[in-house]
C-alpha cells in the first residue's frame, strides 16, 4: 500500500473514531421530565447507609445502597443518588437499565472521624405508551447515619438517639455541619447577590419534605412537577459534572434550593471544585 493508501485509512479511521465518540456522548441517559402517568407506579424504593464493619483502629466502612422497583418493566430506569458527609459531597451514583422493574446500586465506603452521613436518591421512570406518547414516575427516597469514632469509645451508629450520649453526639454533628453549610450558603448568596428573604431556602436532602406535602401555595401535582423538573437539571449540571472520569473526588458541598415566594422560578446554588455556579429554572405550572 502505498503513502495515500494509508493516508485514506488514517483518516478513515479517525472520521469514524469521531463519529463513534460524537454518538456516544450524545446518546448517554440524561433525566428528562415527562408527565406523571397514574398507570404505573414505584413499589419500593430505599435508600440505606450503614456501619458495615471497622477497619483497624482508624478507619470505618459504611455501606450506601439504593434499591427501587417499580410494579412493570418500563423502558428507560434510572436512580441518581447523592451521599453527603458532614455537609460536603462523599459520592454521586447514578445507574440506568432498558426494559427493567429494578435499579440496586451499593458501594462501599472507608471513612475515619465521626459523622453525619446523608444521602438522597431520585428514582425515575421513563414510560412509553402505547399511543407513542411518554411518561414518567418518580420518587424520592432518603437516609441518615451518625457514626460516633471516638478514641475514647468503641466504634458505633444510629439512626435516632437511644440515650444521653448518643443525643449529645447528634446535637454536635448536626450542630458543627449547619455551622458548615450556613457560612457556605452566605458566601454563594453574596456571590449572587441574593437576598434570602424573598425564598423558601430548602437544603437539597431535605427535597423529601415535599414528596407528600405541597410547596406553599401550590398544589401537590404543580410540586411534583417542579421537583421532576429540578432533578432533570441538577443531574445534567451537578451530578453529571461531579462524576466526570477526571473528577474522582469533587469538592462540594449540599446544594441550597431557593423556591421563590413568588411562585415565578427556583434557585438552586453550589459550588464545585471552587466554582461556584446558579442554576436558574422558571415553573411551568399545571393549568386547571
Amino acid at each position: 500500500m502505498n503513502k495515500w493508501g494509508y493516508l485514506s485509512v488514517l483518516i478513515v479511521s479517525i472520521t469514524t473514531a469521531i463519529i463513534l465518540y460524537i454518538v456516544k456522548t450524545n446518546t448517554l441517559p440524561a433525566i428528562t421530565y415527562f408527565p406523571l402517568t397514574k398507570t404505573q407506579q414505584f413499589e419500593q424504593t430505599q435508600t440505606d447507609i450503614t456501619l458495615f464493619s471497622e477497619n483497624g483502629e482508624d478507619s470505618y466502612e459504611i455501606q450506601w445502597a439504593t434499591t427501587s422497583i417499580s410494579d412493570s418493566p418500563i423502558y428507560l430506569r434510572q436512580d441518581a443518588s447523592l451521599l453527603f458527609d458532614n455537609g460536603r459531597l462523599r459520592g454521586v451514583r447514578s445507574k440506568w437499565k432498558q426494559d427493567t422493574d429494578t435499579i440496586i446500586m451499593k458501594e462501599r465506603l472507608f471513612h475515619e472521624d465521626s459523622s453525619l452521613f446523608q444521602a438522597i436518591t431520585f428514582h425515575h421512570g421513563e414510560v412509553h405508551q402505547q399511543d407513542k406518547s411518554i411518561q414518567s414516575i418518580q420518587h424520592l427516597s432518603y437516609d441518615q447515619l451518625y457514626v460516633i469514632d471516638s478514641p475514647t469509645s468503641a466504634l458505633e451508629s444510629f439512626e435516632k438517639p437511644q440515650n444521653n450520649y448518643e443525643a449529645e453526639w447528634l446535637n454536635l454533628l448536626e450542630k458543627t455541619t449547619r455551622q458548615q453549610l450556613i457560612f457556605h450558603w452566605n458566601q454563594l448568596f453574596t456571590h449572587f447577590d441574593i437576598d434570602s428573604s424573598n425564598y423558601l431556602s430548602v437544603p437539597l436532602t431535605s427535597l423529601t419534605t415535599y414528596q407528600s406535602k405541597p410547596l406553599p401555595s401550590l398544589s401537590q401535582q404543580d410540586t411534583d412537577k417542579i421537583i421532576g423538573q429540578l432533578w432533570e437539571g441538577l443531574y445534567k449540571n451537578y451530578i453529571i459534572p461531579a462524576t466526570a472520569k477526571n473528577n474522582q473526588k469533587p469538592n462540594s458541598y449540599i446544594p441550597i434550593i431557593l423556591f421563590s415566594k413568588d411562585h415565578d422560578h427556583l434557585l438552586v446554588l453550589f459550588e464545585l471544585n471552587g466554582k461556584k455556579q446558579q442554576l436558574i429554572q422558571k415553573y411551568k405550572l399545571t393549568t386547571e
